[in-house]
């Protein structure tokens, strides 16, 4: 396993890290994902390891704070052999205080998620969700207070635009707190939104990213197909409204590329678009899932190896999509293109 520094922190993440999110099974959501139960994590988790898999990622809201429950029995005994990381701010009940990121919300949360995870500290504290109802120097003098207590080792933010996050970063500058080091983002072939503002904004300031949702919210299983009906088993069912959009025909002309990689490269379509992201820059760890022993195993093979640039370009090309306003003319007009070189792939 490679080992890459998160952002410009010190910590050292593997390239793969293990979602929980399939951990506890409870509600419409996290119940279709999976009902992985604490004899079955314990498994994962030993698989995991002896491949050198070390970062565990979950958050409060996943199944209601059972995947953390999960996570944390399943740890058991062999804490000081991994990282974990959970997310707090999105909602969980219907209190005043019960959803953001407000001094009482994120310390409560925290304590809460020691609890359940039956920990001392959190190697990674991420705000799950841009608060817009707090101001961030309040959000960033608790989360250093917490750090001073011992609670939280390193933070970092999910799902953030680029103005919220460069607008916590130059806070953090200007009054002495500690920066996030990592940011959670979904970011797959089928969805390189990421690219246009995030991925600059985390070069220049130095802030690692956490990939969520690989396989662009399970389509890029090589199970589904142009002409073909959604299969019977796919959870996309029951959980497709709750992700990010795809259009069919980029999807399947991802797919057929994909296919064609990996029948070159004798490995299978997600760990060839695993391996595609692997390469992108400001990329630390890409965040796997898994339901059962069979996919974490298919999805660790995708690191040991490497797409030659060819491969990598043809993937790039299939998964290419014109910018929005204002980034679309870095990517088309020459005049501004010298100005702001793209990014190496």
């Amino acid at each position: 396993m490679e080992y890459r520094r998160l952002g410009n922190s010190g910590l050292k993440v593997p390239a793969l890290s293990l979602g929980t999110g399939t951990f506890g099974g409870r509600g419409p959501l996290f119940g279709a994902w999976g009902t992985t139960d604490v004899q079955e994590a314990r498994r994962l988790l030993d698989i995991a390891v002896d491949a050198g898999v070390t970062l565990f990622d979950t958050a409060d809201v996943y199944s209601d704070g059972g995947s953390e429950e999960v996570l944390g029995r399943a740890v058991r005994g062999r804490r000081d052999q991994v990282l974990i990381s959970t997310k707090a701010g999105l909602p969980l009940g219907d209190g005043p205080n019960d959803a953001g990121t407000s001094r009482v919300r994120l310390t409560r949360a925290v304590d809460a998620a020691l609890r359940r995870l039956d920990t001392d500290y959190l190697d990674l504290f991420q705000l799950h969700a841009y608060d817009a109802g707090t101001p961030v120097e309040e959000v960033l003098a608790t989360l250093e207070d917490l750090v001073r207590a011992g609670k939280i080792r390193y933070t970092g933010v999910s799902n953030f635009s680029g103005w919220q996050l460069m607008k916590s970063l130059a806070a953090a500058d200007r009054h002495g707190r500690p920066r996030y080091a990592a940011h959670q983002v979904y970011y797959s072939l089928v969805g390189r939104d990421y690219e246009w503002e995030l991925m600059p904004l985390a070069r220049e300031e130095g802030v690692g990213a956490l990939v969520w949702s690989p396989l662009g919210w399970g389509r890029l299983t090589g199970r589904i197909r142009r002409g073909r009906p959604l299969p019977a088993g796919s959870r996309l069912h029951d959980t497709a409204d709750y992700g990010p959009p795809v259009e069919d025909e980029l999807l399947y002309r991802v797919v057929d590329a994909l296919d064609e990689v990996a029948q070159e490269t004798g490995r299978s379509i997600p760990q060839v678009a695993i391996n595609w992201l692997l390469r992108r820059p400001t990329v630390s760890s890409v965040i796997i899932g898994a339901r059962n022993e069979e996919q974490l195993r298919q999805n660790l093979g995708a690191v040991g190896w490497a797409l030659t640039e060819e491969q990598a370009a043809r993937l790039d090309a299939a998964s290419d999509r014109t910018a929005p306003y204002p980034y679309f003319p870095y990517h088309r007009q020459e005049a501004f293109a010298r100005l702001n070189p793209p990014l190496a792939g």
